[in-house]
């Protein structure tokens, strides 16, 4: 029988891995979970990434392939007498399964759980009573307890890519027990993936809408179809839901593009919708250096206090608080020279490998290295005028390399001419 009342999103959810689309690196051939899949040889682990892309799924997989008990908790609704419940119930049975088969507990937004209630967990975990798997959308090195999360592998879920999307498209008009009955043309997709923003379950409830929503059983997918549709529908910003992450991103582009009044704004439907203090609170702290860094120093300083307060006060209060550091960041001048700086750096590495370090810059504590001229041409900076004296400091296959290139603001204006000063010509400043 049919149910016309289950999203599209539900129907559509994968069953087995060869239906699981995306997500090649954990469960393709020679993937991080392949094989413990296959050996049914399953440790506690927490699937960290965005919205959308299949962490409750491939959890629900993995129970299914190796035949385990399942129990599924959501951290929004659930407290610490629930998860004792899920631990007396394994208790219970726990002669019964071999370590291949004890009893799986899923953990739907584990982030949202509180000390006490991972602590509830830890005992659990540490005694192999039960696999513990997790899912969340935030790191979980901020937000699991550093004795739970040494227990977990930590398994990374990327945003899907266009074809996957595209893929899951083609497989909801061909076999989905109602769409499947009307004549679907996908003509243009490309405001669909822009809405989805890589989530699988985004783009299906969108999808669903726009085919839903025409009586006739020849629907063609246009972009203009696509965004009329949507605009009819759009739904209040819901801190679990489709719009969190959008949210968000307006949020942090109206900051970076010095708009105070969007920034309040957007940060008020957070607000409202009862977004975590937290959430927000940390978002600010990146974007202080990643958007405005050394073009005004004192953001960051601002963005941390303004963690550490939010923290302390808790809502509403902290409301004032947020929106202090909002439109102070709003006004901040912008510089994301830092964030260009390690971007470069970063890919340098990659191409470069594991460069040498140069002689004069190594560590000599031992005689031996001493004798190896470890150290020995290295000149101490505060032993010349103006605490500096040109010597190299980068591999000698990338010398000269510039990669921090200051803002052009009036603070790292200071930066560029003071780096001038001291290295002439060497980095072109």
């Amino acid at each position: 029988m049919i149910n016309n009342n289950e999203p599209l999103a539900e129907r559509m959810r994968p069953k087995s891995l060869k239906d699981y689309i995306s997500q090649k690196h954990l469960i393709g051939e020679g993937g991080a979970l392949t094989e413990a899949i296959q050996s049914e040889r399953i440790p506690s682990l927490i699937f960290w990434g965005p919205p959308g892309t299949g962490k409750t799924t491939l959890a629900y997989i993995i129970a299914e392939n190796s035949k385990r008990p399942f129990y599924s908790l959501s951290a929004i609704n659930a407290g610490v007498k629930d998860v004792r419940e899920v631990i007396n119930k394994a208790k219970e049975n726990h002669g019964l399964f071999t370590i291949q088969k004890r009893p799986i507990l899923f953990i739907d937004e584990i982030h949202r759980f509180s000390k006490s209630q991972q602590d509830a967990l830890l005992g659990a975990v540490e005694k192999g009573l039960v696999t513990l798997i997790g899912a969340t959308t935030e790191n979980p090195s901020f937000e699991v307890i550093p004795a739970l999360l040494s227990r977990c592998q930590i398994y990374t879920l990327n945003s899907l890519e266009k074809d996957d999307l595209v893929q899951l498209l083609i497989n909801a008009k061909e076999t989905d027990s109602l769409l499947s009955k009307k004549e679907i043309i996908l003509d243009e997709t490309d405001a669909l993936l822009r809405l989805s923003s890589g989530d699988a379950r985004k783009l299906l409830n969108i999808f669903e809408l726009i085919c839903s929503s025409d009586e006739n059983n020849k629907i063609i997918v246009t972009n203009d179809l696509v965004m009329s549709k949507v605009q009819q529908n759009t739904v209040r910003y819901d801190k679990t839901g489709e719009q969190h992450y959008d949210i968000i991103s307006a949020f942090i582009k109206s900051i970076r593009g010095s708009d105070p009044n969007a920034a309040v704004y957007w940060l008020a439907r957070m607000i409202e919708g009862g977004e975590d203090v937290k959430f927000i609170a940390r978002r600010l702290i990146i974007l202080a250096s990643e958007d405005i860094g050394n073009a005004n120093p004192t953001a960051l300083i601002m963005a941390n206090n303004t963690f550490q307060a939010v923290n302390i006060i808790g809502f509403p209060e902290s409301r004032i608080i947020l929106a202090q550091c909002t439109t102070y960041l709003a006004c901040s001048p912008k510089s994301n020279s830092a964030y260009i700086a390690i971007n470069k750096a970063q890919s340098l590495v990659k191409q470069t490998g594991d460069l040498s370090v140069p002689l004069s810059l190594r560590n000599a504590p031992t005689k031996l290295m001493k004798k190896l001229d470890y150290g020995k041409e290295y000149k101490y900076a505060h032993d010349f005028p103006g605490n500096f004296v040109v010597q190299e400091f980068l591999p000698k296959e990338i010398k000269g390399t510039k990669l921090y290139n200051p803002g052009s603001n009036q603070r790292e204006e200071g930066l560029r001419n003071y780096l001038k000063d001291n290295w002439k010509k060497k980095y072109g400043y």
